[in-house]
């Protein structure tokens, strides 16, 4: 079904009586105000309303142009069907409206005439032939609006449809970013458990299995929010950690620099997760004293940047040609499907050692 196509909307007869209407009135109140001022004589109530009512039909023929402005819009040359249409329609309500204006006069007199009104006939011919450049130009008027009119509404329409399709494809970036967690996280969680449980440490193995139920129903909550408080973001980043702290022990050394007054900030649901897995995989997890991972919020001018640094091994100096993660490729996507270019994301090297991604997005709060 095509999105962009404009739909039959309700006739808006209140505002195309008031457009004729005002017309119609000021028509009238100059035309008579100026005769008057120079001294003519008439039956100025007849004339007022004869030049007041003489914009009846073009009010009466507006939804018709509209409909058929709609249906046969002239945009191009071709076909010529089109134009031979809309000047046949054009020319209709010339002959209407002059017969109008013609029957008026007939019964009004507006002219003071001391003979009386001329004949109708003649007076018909005599208004629809001088009226013919008025009525091309007042129809050319209605179909103009009526393109813009359906422009706008058919931009919106686009509008809204780009954006249920950006709502799906961060839904889709963030679905395949929850199942890309499962394979590699949960092998090696529950290998670790194994391992406890080899060693007979059993209350740390079924504290890792806790751990990691509550990280997956957490995960399952959240499934249906594109964006979620920081506090909670790392409440779940916390659980995470939990789980690779009991993996890896000692070797794991973590700090924690997100203040509190951040905590209401609006980010991107399950961020923060792929960032630190990408840093304990590839700075922690290879190396066998292990190492440090710095995780930070910082605000600065309306932008919250977050920030998750690992002291391993340095980017190789190709690294933006090495196809990156799933994870952060989907993080990147996601980020641009939800602000635009109004977002950042990073992975740069630090200096003595050590490398950081960082994430920057427009600071709401929840």
């Amino acid at each position: 079904m095509d999105a962009t196509r404009i739909r039959p909307q309700p006739t808006p007869w209140f505002w195309i009586a008031l457009i004729w209407g005002s017309v119609g009135l000021f028509d009238a109140t100059q035309t008579v105000v100026v005769m008057r001022a120079e001294g003519m004589h008439h039956a100025w109530v007849e004339l007022f309303l004869t030049l007041l009512l003489c914009y009846f039909p073009w009010a009466l023929a507006t939804p018709i142009a509209l409909r058929l402005g709609r249906r046969y819009p002239p945009v191009r040359l071709r076909p010529l069907s089109t134009w031979v249409i809309h000047l046949a329609a054009c020319a209709l309500i010339g002959l209407v409206v002059s017969a109008w204006n013609a029957w008026l006069e007939a019964m009004l007199n507006p002219w003071a005439k001391p003979s009386g009104p001329d004949p109708f006939g003649p007076v018909w011919f005599y208004k629809f032939y001088n009226g013919l450049l008025s009525s091309l130009f007042l129809y050319a008027m209605i179909i103009a609006v009526s393109y813009v009119l359906d422009s706008r509404e058919r931009l919106a329409r686009q509008q809204t449809e780009t954006a249920r399709l950006n709502e799906q494809l961060s839904k889709a970036q963030l679905d395949a970013l929850r199942r890309q967690i499962e394979p590699h996280f949960l092998f090696n969680a529950l290998h670790a458990i194994a391992g406890l449980v080899r060693e007979k440490r059993n209350d740390a193995a079924v504290s890792m299995i806790a751990g990691l139920s509550d990280f997956l129903r957490r995960a399952l909550e959240d499934s249906d929010k594109q964006q979620v408080p920081l506090g909670d973001e790392m409440e779940f980043l916390q659980k995470y950690l939990d789980i690779q702290k009991v993996r890896f022990a000692e070797r794991l050394q973590l700090s924690v620099d997100v203040p509190k007054e951040l905590f209401a900030a609006q980010v991107p649901s399950l961020i923060l997760q792929p960032m630190v897995e990408n840093a304990i995989k590839h700075g922690i997890a290879k190396r066998a004293q292990g190492g440090l991972i710095r995780i930070a919020a910082v605000r600065t001018n309306g932008v919250l940047t977050l920030s998750v640094y690992n002291d391993g091994p340095r980017l190789p100096a190709d690294w933006d040609e090495i196809r990156s993660g799933i994870g952060i490729s989907n993080a990147r996507t996601r980020l641009q499907s939800l602000y635009g270019d109004a977002c950042k994301l990073s992975l740069r090297n630090q200096d003595p050692g050590g490398v950081e991604a960082s994430v920057s997005v427009p600071f709401q709060e929840s």
